[in-house]
């Protein structure tokens, strides 16, 4: 399937070049790029630059949707692919999880959602600097606000780890408050099937919500070596647990209480 996507663009600008008898190195010369890059375009070795896009839509005179040849859907479902692919290997394994993202772009480059996901593998503690200009670029282009907001928080992380508190603060300064989710509206608008599954979905992400804060209310008195107070949060949080037992999400948390029992050597 991927392979003859990049036919159908690869061939479309072929057939828009030699309509309008032009050589490789004029249409290259026309939109800024070498011969050499629209060749392995119409042999089918690489995309355009998504940025390229409308341009060769405008100089060409027809709509991205014919320039693409009406693909951009099999282009989503290839594109989920990849990132599905990628996924199964974030935590098991980053570094197999980055090849086959980087492979990914190449494909398709400059893909938002393969960026996106490239964050997640990129280990922003021992390389900010990269995290700092992917982040930036995203934040830069994109019109996505799922993809704008989780960028600005890995932006954050990474001037974190630099020690730029600064610019931590002024990135995380620009996702909004969220005061309610999709999910939460499913549940009170609808009845039967699309109730239940929406609410049962916000609660697990609720639920993993408030096992994180908890974890950070740990944190910070073990900080200040308030053990009374530290001891208390992870009782509580236990005491939660159990009423919750029956959900997945509360087997991930019960080995981090154990660990922060230990670790606070409470």
């Amino acid at each position: 399937m991927k392979r003859g996507m990049n036919i159908t663009i690869g061939n479309k600008i072929k057939e828009l070049r030699q309509r309008g008898n032009l050589t490789q190195e004029e249409l290259g010369e026309a939109l800024g790029v070498s011969f050499q890059a629209v060749s392995k375009w119409e042999n089918n070795i690489a995309l355009p630059d998504i940025a390229l896009v409308p341009t060769i839509a405008i100089y060409f005179g027809v709509s991205i949707d014919e320039l693409f040849d009406y693909s951009k859907n099999d282009i989503d479902q290839a594109v989920n692919e990849i990132c599905s692919k990628a996924y199964e290997f974030r935590e098991s394994d980053p570094l197999k999880s980055r090849a086959i993202l980087e492979k990914g772009l190449e494909q398709y480059p400059d893909n938002e959602i393969i960026m996106n996901n490239m964050l997640y593998v990129i280990n922003y503690s021992e390389d900010p600097d990269e995290t700092i200009k992917l982040a930036s670029k995203l934040i830069e282009r994109t019109a996505d606000s799922e993809v704008r907001y989780d960028s600005l928080r890995f932006l954050a992380y990474a001037y974190k780890a630099k020690g730029d508190i600064e610019s931590a603060v002024a990135a995380i300064e620009q996702i909004p408050e969220i005061y309610f989710s999709k999910l939460t509206e499913i549940a009170f608008l609808f009845d039967g099937e699309k109730k239940i599954e929406a609410a049962t979905k916000e609660r697990s992400v609720s639920l993993g919500n408030l096992l994180q804060m908890q974890q950070k209310i740990v944190e910070y008195y073990a900080e200040i070596g308030d053990k009374d107070k530290a001891r208390a949060e992870i009782e509580r949080a236990l005491e939660l647990l159990e009423v919750m037992s029956d959900l997945p999400v509360g087997e991930n948390y019960k080995g981090f209480l154990r660990v922060s029992l230990k670790s606070c050597k409470l």
